[in-house]
């Protein structure tokens, strides 16, 4: 087990969800060994070209879980699959380094995965993304990448950087061999736009103009996918309408009952094997967006809890 290797890279930081009191007493070593999911915390935003404050993001989503009903109607009690904060991630010696960024986020969550629990990594910015899905990569080959996003994030190279949050689909897809397919998409920049047409990935882009109205398209999507997935939620998938609070708020998003009922039938159809949520930048004051991350995170656990058996 790496619980040390894994607490000594990592600061403390509140516990997701507000049920220490149903582990009766137990150790935190202990409530790690016996979890099932691990959450940590990636606190970065050091390629935002826009908006930065994504980095306060995990912070954010930790605060609001308290306020979480732990009982679900469906899923009832969702925490007693074994929910295990593990802390945040030290980023702030190497904050300017994109790469020695990603190799630390990379090395921590490989900890985590050969440990064999089901990570749910919460940004910052969606460049933190690469650490986790090349940490997966290291023991699942051939699976999918389940991108919900407003954004293709296929550049190569941006702001100087092959890390940078705008590339972090096409490092997935060349570095780890990954499939992809993508989920609400609105913006797509002319060289991704040269690109998808010369590797021919277009019948993996689901575009928001035409899915935001309908569930037509749930199977075509989820039949794109290899048995093994994993799930990338950058939150300015949703409409603006739905969650301001995130760093390009474009219009034309999904909505919140379409986008569970979606997720929900991938855990049911494919076998889950991590998640990520980020992209979320806190308006202070305003907590509708931070609970919203939380409830999001919950649900997908409710559907691995479900749904995780031929794990």
């Amino acid at each position: 087990m790496n619980w040390h290797k894994i607490t000594n890279s990592l600061s403390a930081s509140a516990q997701f969800g507000d049920w220490e009191s149903e582990y009766n007493g137990k150790t935190s070593e202990q409530i790690y060994a016996d979890s099932r999911v691990v959450i940590i915390g990636i606190p970065y935003d050091g390629t935002a070209t826009y908006q930065r404050g994504s980095k306060y993001g995990p912070e954010a989503v930790l605060s609001a879980s308290k306020n979480l009903e732990i009982f679900d109607e469906i899923y009832e009690n969702i925490y007693e699959t074994g929910i295990f904060t593990a802390g945040l991630i030290n980023l702030a010696d190497i904050f300017t380094s994109p790469e020695k960024v990603m190799a630390r986020i990379y090395e921590t969550c490989k900890w985590v995965a050969d440990d064999n629990k089901f990570l749910v990594s919460i940004g910052g910015e969606h460049s933190v993304s690469f650490g986790a899905i090349k940490a997966i990569n290291d023991k699942f080959k051939n699976f999918s990448v389940l991108q919900l996003d407003a954004h293709l994030d296929l550049f190569d190279n941006y702001g100087g950087s092959k890390y940078n949050h705008a590339c972090v689909m096409k490092r997935a897809i060349d570095e780890c061999g990954c499939k992809a397919t993508h989920i609400g998409i609105r913006v797509v920049s002319e060289d991704e736009h040269n690109y998808i047409n010369e590797n021919k990935i277009e019948p993996n882009i689901f575009r928001a103009r035409n899915i935001y109205d309908n569930n037509d398209w749930f199977q075509q999507a989820i039949d794109t996918l290899n048995e093994n997935v994993y799930i990338t939620i950058d939150l300015d998938m949703f409409d603006p309408s739905v969650l301001p609070a995130t760093g390009t708020p474009v219009p034309g998003g999904l909505d919140w009952h379409r986008t569970i009922n979606f997720l929900e039938k991938v855990y049911k159809d494919r076998n889950v094997i991590g998640l990520d949520v980020v992209e979320l930048k806190p308006i202070p004051g305003f907590e509708a967006s931070n609970f919203l991350a939380a409830d999001l995170i919950y649900k997908n656990i409710g559907f691995y809890k479900k749904h995780a058996a031929r794990t």
